[in-house]
């Protein structure tokens, strides 16, 4: 048999059997002019030779039999083809595309289709011969509904390589006209994250239905353009419940739920149309999240009325409103009567929140424990719970119970856990936890950075938070940037968290309410008074954020511990707002440093008008009293003082004078020791601290058993030298303790850190980081 036509000897030469027949069908193709079935008899006799050929060698390939059924098909003998293709005991894409074509061109439409479903995958090359074929018929009716499914599917799975190889030969056939194709194309772009080319498809429309409109609402809703979304809503001169359901949706996902329910309203007074479950979902969740229990009690009895709108979304977003309204029994009789069989994660969240405000969580455990299937959205709504309302040991234990029994914690999860660990200072426990987050690829979630961030700052390891911030800095979050600066300004690092704050704007990173109060607190730290009044403004003119409550009381807290304690009242009566309890209690705080009983009384008062039940005023009057000698008055109710330590694992808690400690002779022992020694080195007791009208000795003897000392001494006998001491206080430290405690550093020769009620001091060499203004 001679070398096909076009081919060389050599090429022919070194071919398989195979590839030799292959090169000989496809050389007979080309002997045509072009026209289907227009093969000369010569061609048509060579082609049947080759298969004759192939049987009585016994070759076979997917290969080679693709290329018999193309030449089968190509001369007109679609019979012949159809019959090799089902002998062929393993096809392909390519088998099954060759004789799509065939049965398209020679059999009809409907049997091609009948082909087309049973194909177990399809391609371009597929869609495209069906559609082509509807197209040649004239059928484009039919040819448009296979686009609008192929769009849908590409939408559905992220194919938007195929999409625009779609959207080609759309544009090829001249099918962009049709309404039908080019909203599924609108609906295609949008879903494969191309909003740009959803826009200019939906733009170049010259008829548009209202399903046009409704997808690009939708689209520009969900993007975050709520100002697009309500234009084209405007524009719209005839809408359908999806339109009303689109810009409703659209406002309560983004935020605007005061607008969402304008919207339900305007809706209601449409006579063309009626809400339905879709639109009741969206109202029900903006009455929750407004707290307003009115308009969700209506559309309740509304859905009651209409007895046809009970799915599952609309029951969760019923319960989710009664719960977040307060209303907790309500939505527990709701579950109880629920036509599912188990409470949904939406559902059960939205009634822990319910549960969290009114502080308590039993019940929410009893429905945690009867479902049937927890995800990891359960546990952590559950541990949250447990963390807001200050159940850390509920939180640890279940948390525990979920690396036991439980699904693989999320960031979620491992940003709720860090937190109680930076409630409760248990450094080893976030380390741990920053190893399984490292382990298991979550360290590079932001949440959880943030949370370790501030995990370490409570803990008293600052170098660790800069650490952490400093692998996670290029990511531009404002959340991370202020966590940071927040906990230098924590430690006493002012002017490092002034730079960085400053370095934060050179980057371009927009700060925001809270920024602006880990950056006054830096500057009271650390006294800069004038950088904070021009921060201030700055906060006002430059970044058009508008002075809340906290502002104003960090403003005050700055003057006030400068000792400018007229500038601090003057600027309290200027202030457009009424000062808040923490306002009034930097004040009443500031003024026992200063000596000012006279506008302590003051601050006091207005602190208990505000929060009555706050013991803390009448302690820090009562210091301000005794500071300045005024015993008769400061013989009032004083908050207790505690302080403690984490050793091996466990937390010990101290008192002024505590005699409950099982190693309490040991731990005296300690404090009267260390208690000569810093007397030698030249400590003076601060006897003026002590809050009672007895002899010096005594009062030595009460400051050198306060509750920070004991843990300190604890600390002293239970943990190797050089070993760094971490000790937490429910109050601010008094005078006398800070004046202790740095001796006791350099006696001892270790690093105390202590967090108080207001910062960190960090104690080295004699020294504390708070260069005595606290």
């Amino acid at each position: 048999m001679p070398p096909p036509q076009g081919q060389t000897p050599s090429l022919v030469a070194s071919a398989s059997p195979s590839e030799f027949y292959a090169l000989i069908l496809q050389s007979c193709l080309k002997s045509g002019d072009g026209r289907e079935g227009a093969l000369s008899a010569a061609a048509q006799a060579t082609g049947r030779s080759v298969h004759a050929g192939v049987i009585k060698s016994g070759l076979w390939s997917v290969y080679l039999m693709n290329n018999l059924i193309n030449f089968y098909s190509r001369s007109d003998s679609a019979a012949d083809a159809g019959r090799l293709f089902r002998e062929m005991p393993v096809k392909n894409i390519f088998s099954w595309n060759t004789i799509l074509a065939a049965e398209a061109k020679k059999s009809g439409l409907d049997a091609a289709m009948r082909m087309f479903d049973r194909m177990p995958k399809r391609d371009s090359v597929s869609w495209t011969i069906i559609i082509a074929g509807y197209s040649r018929k004239g059928n484009h009716r039919e040819a448009a509904r296979i686009f609008t499914n192929l769009l849908s599917s590409c939408a559905a799975g992220g194919a938007i390589g195929v999409g625009r190889k779609v959207h080609t030969f759309i544009v090829k056939l001249g099918m962009t006209g049709c309404v039908a194709v080019a909203n599924s194309l609108v609906n295609m772009y949008y879903k494969s994250g191309d909003v740009g080319t959803a826009k200019m498809v939906f733009e170049r429309m010259s008829l548009r239905s209202v399903s046009s409109w409704n997808a690009m609402i939708t689209l520009h809703a969900q993007t975050g353009r709520l100002d697009l979304a309500r234009a084209q809503f405007a524009e719209m001169t005839e809408r359908s419940v999806v339109s009303w359901n689109a810009i409703i949706a659209g406002c309560n996902q983004n935020g605007h739920d005061v607008e969402a329910l304008h919207f339900f309203r305007m809706m209601l007074k449409d006579p063309s149309v009626s809400p339905d479950s879709f639109t009741f979902t969206s109202v029900l969740s903006a009455c929750g999240n407004l707290e307003v229990l009115r308009p969700g009690t209506q559309v309740h009895a509304s859905m009651v009325r209409s007895q046809g709108l009970s799915c599952g979304p609309l029951e969760n977003s019923l319960i989710s409103m009664y719960a977040k309204c307060g209303k907790v029994d309500n939505a527990r009789k709701l579950v109880e009567h629920s036509a599912s069989s188990n409470v949904g994660v939406i559902t059960f969240t939205s009634l822990v929140e319910g549960y969290s405000k009114l502080g308590d969580l039993q019940p929410a455990r009893q429905i945690f424990n009867s479902m049937k299937h927890r995800d990891v959205v359960a546990w952590t709504a559950m541990i949250v719970g447990y963390v807001q309302n200050g159940f850390n040991s509920d939180a640890i234990e279940l948390f525990r119970l979920m690396l036991e029994d439980g699904p693989k914690p999320n960031n979620y999860t491992l940003a709720a856990m860090l937190s109680v660990f930076s409630t409760l200072a248990l450094l080893n426990h976030g380390k741990q936890l920053h190893s399984r987050a490292i382990r298991s690829g979550q360290v590079d979630s932001v949440s959880v950075n943030n949370a370790l961030i501030m995990m370490y700052s409570k803990a008293g390891s600052i170098v660790w938070a800069r650490r952490v911030f400093d692998q996670i800095c290029w990511s531009r979050e404002t959340v991370s940037w202020t966590s940071m600066i927040i906990a230098l300004a924590q430690h006493g690092l002012g002017e490092e968290a002034i730079a960085l704050f400053d370095q934060m704007l050179l980057a371009g990173i927009e700060p925001d309410h809270i920024t602006f109060v880990g950056v006054f607190s830096a500057c009271t730290h650390v006294g800069l008074v004038e950088e904070g009044k021009n921060y201030f403004m700055q906060m006002q003119n430059t970044h058009k954020i508008s002075p809340t409550a906290s502002h104003y009381a960090c403003m005050i807290d700055l003057f006030a511990r400068a000792g400018l304690l007229q500038e601090a009242q003057d600027f309290i009566e200027k202030m457009p707002v009424q000062p808040d309890d923490i306002a009034w209690g930097s004040l009443l705080s500031a003024c026992k440093v200063h000596k000012n009983p006279e506008l302590a009384k003051l601050a006091a008062d207005r602190l208990l008008a505000i929060n009555p039940d706050n013991s803390g005023a009448y302690s820090a009057l009562a210091n301000v009293y005794s500071t300045c000698g005024r015993w008769e008055d400061a013989a009032m109710k004083k908050l207790q003082g505690f302080s403690w330590i984490h050793v091996k694992n466990k937390v010990h808690i101290f008192g002024a004078d505590d005699g409950l400690h099982p190693q309490r002779e040991a731990i005296y022992e300690m404090a009267a020791k260390i208690w000569k020694e810093i007397k030698k080195a030249g400590f003076v007791p601060d006897v003026d601290s002590v809050l009672h009208d007895i002899d010096d000795e005594l009062k030595e003897q009460l400051l050198s058993r306060h509750s920070e000392k004991l843990a300190i001494a604890y600390g002293l006998i239970s943990t190797p030298e050089k070993t760094t001491l971490r000790i937490m206080k429910n109050l601010r430290v008094c005078n006398d303790c800070h004046s202790a405690i740095k001796f006791i550093s350099k006696v001892v020769g270790r690093e105390i850190i202590v967090r108080d009620a207001t910062r960190f001091h960090h104690f080295r060499d004699g020294s504390c980081s708070c260069k005595n203004y606290w």
